[in-house]
């Protein structure tokens, strides 16, 4: 999936209006991908516009008690990885940057079709 900042928001300063960004996942409805310094954190949808809406067909996709919508490869869906990743858990750091390595190896530019990359393992 990859998505745009709609405006220039405050809150925010790791962000870029204007910049499109590849999805590493879908958390309770909120978007996670690596912002403007390099980091993986979660942002409130609302602030996005969907410019491709195609989610890997490996993603591991749950639907909360709301309706509200969690999506990561298999590997990064595990319970507490992004916790032990902060943490600097030497294991989770090394697969989360294989893991998104290879998947933004795959990506192509918005306007692209994702199909041949949504199978993509990652």
């Amino acid at each position: 999936m990859i998505v745009k900042l709609r405006q220039t928001v405050e809150e925010y300063p790791d962000l870029t209006y204007g910049q499109y960004y590849v999805l590493i996942g879908i958390e309770a409805d909120d978007f996670r991908f690596l912002n403007d310094q390099g980091r993986p954190y979660l942002y409130p949808h609302h602030l996005f516009e969907v410019i491709d809406p195609h989610k890997p067909s490996d993603w591991v996709t749950e639907i909360g008690e709301a309706g509200e919508v969690y999506a990561y490869p298999p590997k990064l869906n595990e319970v507490g990885f992004f916790e032990d990743f902060f943490d600097g858990e030497k294991g989770a750091v090394s697969t989360f940057w294989r893991i998104v390595n290879q998947w933004l190896s795959f990506s192509k530019a918005p306007g692209v079709e994702m199909e041949k990359t949504a199978g993509a393992s990652i």
